[in-house]
């Protein structure tokens, strides 16, 4: 819908937009992270395209793993500063730490992977024994 020629979007066409739900973008108002919409009379909100630009961007954060505390943290820096270039160094080091977090795994799994191989390998030999042995008292 067009409102003083800027065209607006109300929650259900927002949700479908970006593949979520009308009580997640609600939640994300109620916990800070979005901008209250304005409202029609009867109470609809209806969103800019700002707004969903700031809504895709959260649902990126989600998607990447970022906390709603660290979010939330992203979002109060933005409304003391007013810039996104602002948040840019916290959320710098948010993701470095993130990054470190997967590093430690995918570490973690290696060598779990490792283990879990080098345990076949043995249960298979073992097994190769116990069936050769086998095999010569027959």
């Amino acid at each position: 819908m067009k409102i003083n020629g800027e065209t607006h979007y109300q929650i259900g066409e927002v949700a479908e937009m970006l593949g979520t739900t009308t009580r997640t973008i609600r939640y994300y108002e109620e916990i800070g992270l979005l901008t209250p919409p304005k409202r029609l009379d009867g109470g609809i909100r209806i969103y800019t395209k700002d707004d969903i630009i700031k809504l895709k961007f959260i649902l990126k954060l989600k998607e990447l793993g970022i906390t709603l505390k660290e979010m939330q943290e992203l979002a109060s820096i933005y409304r003391v500063h007013q810039t996104p270039e602002k948040i840019v160094p916290r959320l710098i080091e948010i993701l470095d730490s993130h990054i470190e977090k997967i590093d430690d795994k995918i570490a973690k799994l290696a060598s779990l992977r490792k283990d879990i191989v080098e345990y076949k390998a043995k249960v298979l030999d073992a097994m190769k024994k116990e069936n050769g042995g086998n095999d010569e008292k027959a």
